[in-house]
């Protein structure tokens, strides 16, 4: 009789157990997923980030900063004309050329600091930089608990296998960002080149990765 109870009490505990671990992987998941999140919304800031600087700061920028301070004497020069037109409004020509002169004068001061500007943008830059793979280092941490076991045991499987089982709850460019994490450490093999879509905007880079995901299957070196 003892020896029936023993049995019972020991199936009890693995179902107990069975039931933290499926309890303790949906909250890892879930963890999982908001720092995926956070991470997503850290990337597309810091591609924001990269254009503006391009724009207003890469090689061409002088002739980007002449070309819109152009265009801001002729949006001034228009406004001038409907107010004279609509207001019957009429300005003595010195005030026209103060104006402009103004509008200069404050032109080659924000110019004298765009080497200020440029600092400070790219601040912002290295720092979402490090706050990105913080949070990528974060998700990988979590991702030993939940994400890689399960990889390893459905090995191999492809990239959109892989989205298609997590009910599309992370982006095809966040799973490929850990599971690379994984090859580069020698537990995963990826049997197809990999697609670069790491300084892709977001949306172009999950589009890029469909094209691929059915051919970018990881097999397990465990």
């Amino acid at each position: 009789m003892s020896s029936v109870l023993n049995n019972d009490q020991l199936h009890a505990k693995d179902i107990n157990n069975d039931v933290d671990n499926s309890v303790t992987r949906v909250k890892l998941y879930e963890l999982l997923q908001e720092r995926e999140q956070c991470w997503w919304q850290t990337r597309q800031n810091l591609i924001n980030l990269k254009e503006r600087q391009m724009f207003w700061y890469g090689e061409n920028s002088l002739m980007m900063w002449l070309m819109w301070q152009l265009v801001s004497y002729v949006l001034v020069a228009m406004t001038l004309m409907l107010l004279s037109r609509f207001l019957d409004l009429s300005l003595p020509l010195w005030q026209y050329v103060g104006l402009f002169v103004i509008q200069t004068a404050i032109f080659v001061v924000i110019l004298m600091s765009k080497g200020r500007l440029a600092n400070k943008l790219q601040q912002k830059i290295d720092n979402d930089e490090l706050l990105r793979e913080q949070t990528l280092n974060e998700m990988a941490i979590l991702a030993e608990d939940c994400l890689y076991p399960d990889v390893h045991a459905k090995s191999p499987i492809s990239l959109e296998q892989m989205y298609e089982a997590l009910d599309g709850r992370f982006h095809l460019a966040s799973l490929q960002c850990l599971l690379q994490k994984e090859v580069d450490a020698g537990r995963l093999i990826l049997t197809q080149t990999q697609v670069e879509a790491e300084v892709l905007p977001l949306d172009l880079a999950d589009d890029e990765l469909k094209e691929h995901a059915r051919e970018m299957v990881y097999k397990s070196t465990l």
